[in-house]
């Protein structure tokens, strides 16, 4: 079953919390002590999504085939140290499960994504990326994106290196 693209509402926010925490743990999990591994996803809560989910500034796209959850994307004001360039909006996250990975999803997603961005007036998409996470550098190349900068992305007490990446819309 090919993946719905929806906007996600307020009545998403556990899922996407789940999605968020499992996601992230089954990518990274590994690379964290525990204890910073369970500060960092403190992030992932369904209070935190309800309000991104009811604030306008926040555009999140949910992949769904059937009751499978496949990914999300979420769109947000700019939050990484950068020097915009014009109207600046930042891709937050952007996660696909192991399963669907490779199946074009990504793909889609991200023209979801770029298309939904240039929709709200901004003229440059920023993301952050880890260092080491070359599959995904990889990927946002092909769409276009280009390193622009580095900073340091906290995982609890943990520092690890994420590159800025930049695409003009």
């Amino acid at each position: 079953m090919t993946p719905v693209l929806r906007a996600a509402t307020a009545a998403d926010a556990a899922l996407l919390a789940r999605i968020g925490a499992e996601t992230f743990t089954e990518t990274f999990g590994t690379l964290y002590d525990p204890a910073d591994l369970a500060a960092f996803l403190t992030n992932h809560t369904p209070d935190k999504w309800t309000g991104e989910l009811t604030d306008p500034r926040f555009h999140v796209v949910l992949a769904m085939a059937g009751d499978d959850e496949a990914g999300y994307a979420k769109l947000g004001p700019p939050s990484l140290p950068f020097e915009p360039r014009g109207r600046p909006i930042e891709l937050r996250q952007f996660y696909v499960r192991t399963a669907w990975q490779g199946s074009g999803l990504a793909a889609r997603m991200m023209e979801h994504m770029l298309a939904t961005a240039r929709a709200t007036g901004a003229d440059e998409l920023y993301l952050s990326v880890f260092v080491d996470n070359h599959r995904a550098r990889r990927f946002y190349e092909r769409c276009g994106f280009e390193r622009v900068g580095r900073y340091d992305f906290m995982v609890g007490n943990h520092r690890d290196v994420d590159d800025v990446m930049r695409v003009a819309l």
